[in-house]
């Protein structure tokens, strides 16, 4: 089956109604292969240097990425199996910008990529992931309206 613009914004409505969600306040676009998510930084993110903390970066690149990845995939949520991530540059204010593309797809496989930036598109983090389909349907039950 072939990405559409649909399957896109039910993504996008999955992810907004995530619980955690409510935390952090994402805001997810979807595309075919790719996903970009902002998250303003805010105080209650930080660690006891007044930094964000490296669990919000983690957040952003891997769901980024994630959503990069089941923007292909239009029946079921797909599952991080592993994440690497490199964190580059501390972040106290502004916006932190996500940007998740896939870099390798097979039938069992799925490979993403992810770069972190601040408001002034300076990196902060990068990562990658590998992904696999699972056995959770996308249906209205799960958020995927």
């Amino acid at each position: 089956m072939q990405a559409s613009e649909e399957h896109f914004r039910k993504l996008e409505r999955l992810y907004a109604s995530a619980p955690i969600n409510e935390y952090y306040r994402p805001v997810l676009n979807v595309s075919e292969g790719q996903a970009e998510l902002t998250i303003a930084v805010d105080p209650k993110f930080f660690h006891a240097a007044h930094a964000v903390h490296g669990s919000v970066y983690f957040k952003a690149l891997d769901d980024a990425a994630f959503f990069a990845v089941n923007s292909l995939v239009p029946d079921v949520f797909v599952l991080t199996v592993t994440y690497n991530l490199y964190l580059t540059r501390p972040i106290s204010d502004g916006i932190m910008h996500a940007i998740g593309r896939v870099t390798h797809r097979s039938k069992q496989l799925f490979i993403a990529d992810a770069e972190l930036f601040d408001a002034q598109e300076r990196q902060i983090a990068r990562g990658s992931g590998s992904f696999m389909r699972s056995t959770i349907a996308l249906t209205p039950e799960v958020g995927y309206l």
